[in-house]
């Protein structure tokens, strides 16, 4: 799908989408109690269907009520036996999450995928199993998990993704006995695994702090249905913070300002913003050129790289290798998609350099590329909304695996997009 793109001003109000995050790790929780629960302000998309699918295969029982609601009754995973398939598709969350529940079952689980997820680093469930003699098969067509996944002091790297800390977090309190969880230096996206924490104590799972790097998880614990709401996404929220800041006043409603949400970062690196209520108001107001650590909000990178473009000065953003290893190289797209509209940016293997300015134009239709990942196209659609000449985005399908109605919100804020 191609998106055409023209420079237009927005205004008015937007309802950001409910946290993906949250809602994974909410339907995932829903999944493994004991009872039937209400997962509800659920925005769906590819990632989302691909957990209630996999869900689906290990036992659980999901029913969808209406557009954001989901009947959710858990299963036992010990009981699940035979073969099974779980496709994740595109999304990592749920790969990383799942992984340790299959290894509680007395199933062959095979998990499918697409694009570049089985591509993605798995060396933390591949060590941690093969000690264990679980059979863990990776290539680019599945991954095979067959064993039974043992109570114990596990050690996880803390600078590979959080995804892996909270895949044991979910397994770890359904066993016999207590384990413990230490995380290496550097300890990254410890936001995330935050998350995870608020949501399992939501449904009654209670993971004990017992340093700022490792855990006591004390076994024969039981998930309890629980009714919830998921709030509104942060991550989502920054293409808008972005677009607010550098083409005119917009308000975002649908948010918590109580939220822990890592993403929420992106409230630091904007100039102006007020809040009253769900709803938070961004005016426009030319940013001030600042270092950005993406070491616990790395989903922010490709939307601050947009913010730093059109900010006079110089803008580093560091502790950025994890983009590398998402849907796309995150740091090369946008180095190679910026570069199209002449942005002076450069990048090391872990950081991005960009001296920026107030105005792009372009004698010819500017060529974008989608990378097949949904913030990239995201962030350039912003980008060409503020620019002052207008630009094609080919592969602008990618924003079905997180926001699909993305443009349909660019169009109800005056944003001049058009599917060709």
């Amino acid at each position: 799908m191609k998106v055409k793109v023209t420079p237009s001003k927005v205004h008015g109000n937007v309802k950001i989408p409910a946290s993906k995050s949250m809602a994974h790790r909410a339907l995932i929780c829903a999944s493994l109690s004991d009872g039937t629960s209400i997962v509800s302000n659920v925005t769906n998309s590819k990632d989302i269907e691909a957990t209630v699918g996999c869900m689906k295969a290990l036992g659980a029982k999901i029913k969808q009520i209406d557009e954001t609601t989901y009947e959710v009754t858990g299963t036992n995973l010990f009981k699940q036996e035979g073969n099974i398939t779980c496709n994740a598709n595109e999304s990592g969350s749920t790969l990383r999450f799942l992984i340790p529940l299959a290894a509680c079952t007395n199933a062959k689980v095979k998990f499918l995928g697409q694009g570049r997820l089985l591509q993605r680093p798995m060396d933390v469930y591949e060590n941690e199993f093969k000690e264990q003699n679980i059979e863990f098969n990776q290539s680019d067509k599945e991954i095979i998990v067959r064993g039974n996944l043992q109570a114990k002091d596990y050690v996880v790297q803390g600078d590979i993704s959080s995804q892996f800390i909270t895949g044991f977090m979910f397994v770890l309190p359904l066993l016999n006995q207590d384990s413990t969880l230490t995380i290496t230096k550097p300890y990254e996206s410890k936001s995330y695994v935050n998350l995870t924490i608020q949501m399992l104590a939501k449904f009654g799972i209670e993971i004990i702090e017992t340093s700022s790097n490792s855990y006591l998880i004390k076994g024969n614990q039981h998930y309890k249905a629980q009714d919830v709401s998921v709030e509104g996404d942060f991550s989502q929220l920054a293409f808008f913070a972005v677009l607010g800041t550098l083409n005119n006043a917009l308000s975002c409603s649908n948010m918590d300002m109580s939220s822990i949400q890592g993403d929420k970062a992106i409230l630091d690196c904007i100039p102006s913003f007020t809040s009253n209520k769900d709803t938070i108001t961004f005016a426009k107001k030319q940013p001030a050129p600042q270092t950005i650590d993406l070491s616990n909000c790395p989903d922010l990178g490709p939307i601050l790289c947009v913010l730093a473009s059109f900010t006079n000065g110089e803008t580093n953003i560091v502790n950025a290798a994890r983009l590398r290893m998402k849907e796309s190289d995150r740091i090369l797209a946008m180095e190679t998609e910026l570069k199209k509209w002449s942005v002076d940016i450069t990048s090391t293997f872990d950081s991005i350099q960009i001296h920026g300015k107030e105005h792009y134009k372009s004698d010819n239709t500017v060529e974008i590329f989608g990378h097949n990942d949904h913030r990239i196209v995201m962030a350039m659609t912003v980008f060409g909304l503020c620019a002052d000449s207008e630009c094609i985005i080919d592969d602008a399908q990618a924003i079905t695996k997180s926001y699909p109605t993305f443009f349909e919100d660019i169009l109800s804020l005056g944003g001049k997009v058009e599917i060709l």
